[in-house]
């Protein structure tokens, strides 16, 4: 039932992405897009945000928790770890969704080359296309599988939902910085979350077809004998 209702809605996903993509690359998104980005800016001067300077300054630490280098060496540190521990599937899991996720975002961005916003001036330089964005797309994949694989380890139901709504919250918090920061518009966000969330279920469902020949559940075992 649980692969039912992932495929099911990996379908949906897939789905709305591709309407939403058509959508794009027909410019009817546009107006919203803009007005949503200089709804952040002030209306005497787009180049500066709204709301306190110090609300900026955080959300321009944020954004580096989505970006390739923090995420990457969050990454390396976890396999590290998860090597340690003798978890060799969980460690190669986790780095082929992380190496997987940023070929997907290549060759989407590569494939719709969409400029970057210009409505207003970008508050953190910004080099590659902005369909779909890549902070947001690979912060849904990194955090969301990170989420699981704790979830799946972790006692208790609060500590379940604390840790899925973590993973959530800092997909949420990174995506929106983009936005604000004017480097994407809005549904470059939106796409960027839902190809990762597909990304991140898809490469779960691979890992549990996999699960009893690979033996995560045998290393958590061999693991728990160690400790």
């Amino acid at each position: 039932m649980t692969w039912l209702l992932v495929g099911l809605g990996g379908c949906i996903l897939v789905l709305v992405f591709l309407k939403l993509a058509g959508e794009v690359s027909e410019g009817n998104t546009l107006a919203f897009d803009k007005r949503i980005v200089l709804a952040f800016r002030k209306a005497d001067n787009p180049s500066l945000p709204i709301g306190p300077a110090w609300m900026t300054s955080a959300l321009i630490d944020l954004t580096a928790i989505g970006g390739p280098t923090v995420l990457g060496l969050f990454v390396l540190a976890i396999v590290g770890f998860l090597v340690l521990q003798t978890r060799y599937w969980t460690a190669f899991f986790i780095f082929i969704t992380a190496l997987s996720g940023e070929v997907v975002s290549y060759v989407l961005k590569s494939a719709f080359v969409r400029p970057r916003p210009t409505v207003v001036p970008h508050l953190r330089e910004a080099f590659s296309s902005s369909f779909p964005s890549g902070h947001a797309m690979q912060s849904a994949i990194i955090y969301l599988t990170l989420g699981a694989v704790l979830m799946r380890i972790a006692e208790g139901r609060l500590t379940k939902i604390y840790i899925l709504g973590m993973a959530m919250f800092l997909t949420f918090v990174v995506g929106v910085s983009r936005v604000w920061l004017g480097v994407h518009y809005p549904t470059d966000v939106l796409a960027g979350w839902i190809v990762g969330l597909f990304w991140a279920s898809l490469c779960w469902l691979a890992a549990q077809h996999y699960e009893v020949r690979a033996g995560i559940r045998a290393e958590k075992r061999k693991s728990d004998r160690l400790e």
